[in-house]
């Protein structure tokens, strides 16, 4: 239960907190705002938020304005602390620690005065975002123009509402006033975040000001990045749990596993934070690195969810205390998902997998395989077919690739039999295979290859149509004994 009458964590009661909880080591009067960040929910708090953190007592300079657009949520909740909050890092041995690096936090629908004047201050360097990929209001790879918003925005581009009209106005303020442009960063897990942020804002300034549009093109930077971090919400059972250990009340704590990945291409236009002296990435190879973390780590997600699912398992560490299946994934990683991936240059790939499957069996995490089985017809082609493909291409054996992939289809029957409809953009299609199916590993298949959105090119090929028969035969009638005999075939294969 929370308590009505606790104090209120802020700079004041900062002091209070008991030692083993960690909390600024900078003086907190003594920085100033360099960054400018849009959409400042649980992620961003929980990580980005949490590098600048670490970064203030060197580089004060670079402290954070979070700005929400629509909610007054965040800014209610935060500015009677003094912008302070609660990371709590969910690990065998938990751990808090106070975040100081947000010193102010404005809600953009109420004060759109205060976040442009913030936009135009030459203090301000770096501007983030983390507002999910429907923030950006693409179509393709460029801007919606008819995207309500956008259209609202265009019309009136001096009182913006959303992301895009905030940036282009901030920087038309900028432009006006003879000042250098801020580096616009995309935080969000959107491949090529960088390039189709810069397209977008680039077709918006078109349509108000050509000369605008000329100077971003040629003065303004936007770096792609890569993120990666598993945040569950914040609850009431985070926040009583929170008060019990600092002695104060949190109105808004976040949580995350210990692991956190940042990787920035290092292309900025007005100088920037030290982000590699603080555990983030500095590359050029951003794609390299989301190739890595597609194939290394959300293709093994995909086969813990659908053979673990199969086994009626529940959450990605109940999967990996499944020995057979822990093991077979472990192989899958390291004998055939390296080798067949590029991997940007001085990539710790060993190191890399030994951190995947140590966040995975985190019993702290509670990640639903059911969750991570929706949307296979989106997620199977960029997790596996690819890196089946690239195996293909070099001659490689594809047969383990190819059990996540049967056990998806396996899933899928289950479903459809059972009247379950799929979380999936193809849920009819998909169904409609399922519900045909008859066991045969021949008949069956056929019918899943004939989706060529999910399957073409690699449905022309006899080696991954022979490998992906077999494997789905191997299954069986995807028993939780089926499942764990087609395992152990697999992995005590030699030459599988």
């Amino acid at each position: 239960m929370i308590s009505a009458d606790a104090l209120r964590l802020s700079d004041a009661t900062l002091p209070s907190l008991p030692g083993a909880v960690a909390r600024p080591a900078y003086d907190r009067g003594k920085t100033g705002i360099g960054i400018v960040h849009i959409g400042v929910g649980a992620f961003h708090r929980a990580h980005q938020a949490v590098y600048i953190d670490s970064l203030l007592g060197d580089e004060p300079d670079w402290a954070i304005c979070g700005v929400s657009l629509h909610s007054s949520e965040v800014r209610d909740a935060l500015r009677p602390q003094d912008g302070l909050y609660t990371l709590a890092l969910l690990g065998e041995q938990p751990s808090q620690r106070v975040i100081g690096s947000i010193r102010e936090l404005l809600c953009a629908r109420d004060e759109p005065a205060a976040v442009l004047a913030r936009l135009a201050d030459p203090a301000v360097r770096l501007v983030t975002l983390t507002i999910t990929e429907k923030g950006y209001c693409l179509a393709g790879d460029g801007l919606d123009a008819a995207h309500p918003d956008i259209v609202r925005d265009l019309a009136s581009p001096d009182a913006p509402r959303g992301a895009i009209g905030y940036i282009v106005a901030g920087l038309r303020l900028r432009e006006r006033h003879g000042l250098a442009p801020y580096t616009v960063l995309s935080c969000d897990n959107l491949a090529d975040n960088g390039g189709k942020l810069r397209r977008a804002v680039l077709q918006y300034a078109e349509r108000i000001d050509a000369d605008l549009a000329h100077w971003i093109d040629t003065k303004v930077a936007f770096p792609r990045s890569m993120v990666d971090s598993i945040t569950p919400a914040t609850d009431d059972s985070l926040r009583e749990r929170v008060e019990r250990e600092l002695g104060v009340h949190d109105a808004w704590p976040v949580q995350r596993e210990p692991y956190t990945q940042w990787v920035v291409e290092d292309r900025f236009c007005n100088g920037r934070p030290a982000l590699e002296r603080v555990g983030v990435t500095m590359s050029d190879d951003i794609a390299g690195y989301d190739k890595a973390k597609l194939r290394l780590l959300n293709a093994p997600h995909s086969t813990l969810a659908y053979l673990g699912s199969l086994m009626q398992l529940e959450t990605v560490a109940d999967a990996m205390r499944e020995p057979l299946l822990s093991g077979f994934v472990e192989r899958l990683m390291r004998e055939h998902i390296v080798p067949a991936t590029d991997l940007p240059s001085g990539f710790g790939a060993g190191g890399y997998v030994d951190a995947i499957l140590e966040r995975f069996r985190n019993p702290a995490i509670r990640h639903l395989l059911s969750q991570i089985a929706w949307d296979g017809s989106q997620k199977i082609p960029v997790r596996l077919l690819a890196t089946i493909a690239d195996a293909l291409a070099a001659d490689r054996p594809i047969d383990r690739l190819c059990l996540p992939v049967a056990g998806w289809l396996r899933f899928v029957v289950r479903q459809a039999q059972a009247g379950v409809p799929l979380v999936d953009p193809m849920d009819a299609a998909l169904s409609r295979a399922g519900r045909t199916a008859t066991g045969d590993a021949a008949h069956d298949i056929a019918a899943f290859l004939a989706l060529e959105m999910v399957f073409a090119p690699l449905s022309g090929d006899t080696r991954f149509v022979d490998a992906l028969r077999t494997a789905y035969a191997a299954l069986g009638e995807a028993s939780r004994e089926q499942v764990a005999s087609a395992l152990l075939a697999a992995t005590g294969s030699s030459h599988a």
